[in-house]
């Protein structure tokens, strides 16, 4: 599945706010639960002085590698944890 335009133009701001080095790293709250959470946001400079946060991207709080699984690098669709794993010394 591709990514969406606004996923694309989110990782564009990223890309653009890090460059700049408009971009930090901020303790936020999920609205769902209360929980914390790392965030990564971009800094809107007012023509004031004043700033706001623009969040961007949520950091993993656990493991991403037993998170998440990547593309398959031979075959359409994701790996699976076994192949994600596969050679995996430790």
């Amino acid at each position: 599945m591709p990514l969406s335009t606004a996923e694309q133009d989110n990782f564009d701001t990223l890309s653009q706010a890090i460059r700049h080095g408009d971009c930090l790293l901020l303790e936020c709250q999920l609205v769902s639960n209360g929980q914390s959470v790392p965030v990564i946001c971009a800094v809107n400079r007012q023509d004031d002085g004043s700033q706001t946060f623009v969040p961007l991207a949520q950091m993993f709080t656990d493991n991403p590698y037993t998170t998440v699984n990547p593309p398959h690098p031979d075959r359409p669709g994701f790996a699976t944890q076994e192949e994600v794993w596969q050679g995996d010394a430790s």
